[in-house]
């Protein structure tokens, strides 16, 4: 299957299939795929051919609106540039991360900055507990805060090895080898099937939103 990429006009920060495909799990068929998914999600509210933070929260939860601590860190990380919209090259090679096929480093490495929230290299215990309440909150999950303090100690307890009130790199890669479950949302199955047909089922206009 040749790219038709190169018959229309490129997005920006637009990167070749072929090199992508070699820096990704994903075929180059998959990444051609993946640029009409691009393009329709790019353009669902600006059509300037980049992801901006709006058009992320209506893929993800079908409402621009609704702000998420998760949806936003999700975004800061395919955001590799940080300046405030997600290109193409960026889309790629972010949901590699989530392919079956890709490393479980890899996979640990991208949870453990989603989890550090200040960026210090560290998972400090409120930044958990911020993340244990988005998640919570993001799946519709009601716990009183008595029961997240307890998820929250039980968690720190056991990875914190080194018992100096943060968790690193190390200590989270050992204790997600102990509870896999732990990156069980860092593998999308679907990623490892992509084909042209798959861009159709993404939500595409805020009319239908609002006729729900």
């Amino acid at each position: 299957m040749g790219c038709y990429c190169s018959k229309e006009a490129k997005t920006p920060g637009y990167e070749d299939p072929a090199t992508l495909a070699a820096a990704t799990p994903f075929t180059v068929n998959e990444v051609e795929a993946l640029y009409e998914l691009f393009k329709k999600l790019s353009s669902s509210i600006i059509d300037d051919g980049l992801i901006h933070k709006e058009e992320f929260q209506l893929a993800l939860f079908r409402n621009k609106n609704r702000r998420n601590l998760f949806a936003d860190r999700i975004f800061d990380l395919f955001d590799v540039k940080r300046n405030g919209v997600i290109e193409f090259g960026e889309f790629v090679r972010s949901l590699g991360v989530f392919h079956p096929d890709a490393p479980v480093d890899d996979k640990i490495s991208f949870a453990f900055r989603l989890y550090d929230l200040r960026q210090t290299g560290y998972i400090e215990r409120e930044e958990l507990k911020e993340m244990v309440v988005a998640l919570l909150h993001e799946s519709d999950l009601v716990l009183s805060d008595d029961v997240i303090e307890m998820i929250v100690d039980k968690t720190y307890s056991d990875a914190d090895k080194k018992g100096d009130g943060r968790i690193d790199e190390e200590e989270r890669k050992e204790f997600v080898s102990k509870h896999p479950n732990m990156i069980k949302n860092m593998t999308l199955p679907y990623l490892k099937d992509i084909t042209l047909a798959f861009p159709s089922f993404v939500m595409t206009s805020e009319v239908e939103d609002s006729e729900m």
